[in-house]
């Protein structure tokens, strides 16, 4: 079963990429993870790391803090 912050955490970060106008692959390469990783944290499958938090939250250009809200 999917925890509800997880899908929380994936809608917000696949809502900043489609406003920033990235493909998931895009926003991989910019963080420097694999594309389906991305589509793993979106879909709420993946329980991602504080480090890989950040890095998302850089290649998006917004703040940890924002990501998170």
């Amino acid at each position: 079963m999917k925890e509800a912050i997880l899908l929380k955490l994936g809608k917000r970060i696949r809502n900043e990429r489609l406003e920033k106008g990235l493909s998931q692959e895009q926003l991989a390469e910019l963080a420097n993870v694999h594309r389906t990783y991305i589509g793993m944290i979106e879909r709420g499958e993946k329980n991602i790391s504080l480090l890989n938090i950040e890095r998302i939250s850089k290649a998006l250009k917004i703040t940890v803090s924002e990501l998170l809200k």
